[in-house]
């Protein structure tokens, strides 16, 4: 079985197991914050389910109908696992409010801190493993599935603080207060991770990648590579696309320019940290490039040399050769 699928039905699993955990905690208790943790879990348990099923289609190669592959629809499912964490904040902060101006008796509470510790110790592990092979795969539904374990080993930890709190001190309305305020930690959450997958859908660049290659390629340039523009990433799942621009002497031949581009490509995928499909569009050097082209002995040369100029972020990225800025 492929990592990533192992790791999502790991975390499937896992989910189920702590969710019905938590709800015989909530039974035994009748406490609104042991509620809001076991609501948390029924969103696992669906994050999980979508996850599964978007990681099996991310997997499927190209085909004809898409050339890019299915790799986005791991955003989509970023994006469902980010609203579906919002909506149970929402629920969550609702009828904790609602039990706070009607309270209702809650007991065995020391029996249900230990439930939920437990559980949050077991979704912490869950977690770390997640983002972990999340990371190697570059997979961002593993990473969000990841990080939203994580939140929910924080949420039991203070959970839990709280129960043992509200024992000792007998102050029962504190039960709905601490989940109140776990609701909008639990939403607060919920738009980071779908901030995160609409920028992916948007086909938002992906910035460290961009610094990344720039960093490569100013490192290694050739004399011949004038300059590079219009550098832009994308991320499609686990699948990376980067195109660019790059200035060539004008007098290559179809051969020359050829060979500098695919010297351009085994760079980048010698040298970086992932496999990354490159579409490289050649341009003609001109007179007013001489100035910053180090090419030695060029028979057209129209200009001396006068100094590089180094690559970054903002000329790389720029649609202009860089004498015109």
């Amino acid at each position: 079985m492929q990592p990533k699928k192992k790791a999502i039905l790991v975390s499937l699993c896992v989910s189920i197991l702590l969710m019905l955990a938590k709800f015989v905690a909530y039974f035994l208790t009748n406490s609104n914050a042991i509620l809001t943790d076991a609501a948390e879990s029924v969103v696992n348990v669906l994050a999980s389910a979508f996850a599964f099923y978007s990681i099996y289609l991310a997997t499927i190669p190209k085909d004809q109908n898409h050339p890019y592959g299915h790799g986005k629809v791991e955003f989509f499912s970023a994006f469902v696992e980010g609203v579906l964490i919002g909506v149970a904040g929402i629920i969550i902060i609702l009828k904790s409010s609602y039990d706070l101006i009607y309270p209702k008796e809650i007991s065995q509470l020391f029996d249900g801190a230990i439930i939920i510790g437990a559980t949050g110790l077991i979704n912490l592990w869950v977690g770390f493993y997640l983002i972990n092979i999340g990371k190697k795969q570059r997979s961002i539904t593993l990473e969000a599935d990841g990080k939203h374990l994580l939140t929910d080993a924080i949420t039991s930890g203070g959970l839990v603080v709280g129960i043992i709190l509200i024992q000792l001190t007998e102050l029962f309305w504190l039960d709905s207060a601490i989940s109140i305020v776990l609701g909008v930690y639990i939403i607060y959450n919920g738009y980071k991770l779908t901030r995160r997958s609409v920028g992916g859908l948007m086909d938002e660049s992906n910035i460290e990648l961009v610094k990344e290659i720039v960093g490569i390629l100013q490192a290694n340039r050739a004399d011949s590579w004038i300059d590079v523009h219009n550098l832009r990433a994308q991320q499609y799942g686990a699948d990376l696309h980067v195109d660019c621009h790059v200035t060539l002497p004008y007098y290559f031949d179809l051969v020359a320019v050829h060979q500098e581009i695919s010297n351009i490509d085994q760079l980048i995928n010698v040298s970086g940290n992932h496999k990354t499909e490159l579409f490289i569009h050649a341009d003609p050097c001109l007179p007013a490039c001489c100035n910053y082209c180090k090419m030695p002995n060029c028979p057209v040369r129209a200009e001396e040399f006068k100094g590089e100029i180094a690559w970054n972020m903002d000329n790389a990225t720029k649609n202009q050769k860089h004498f015109s800025q």
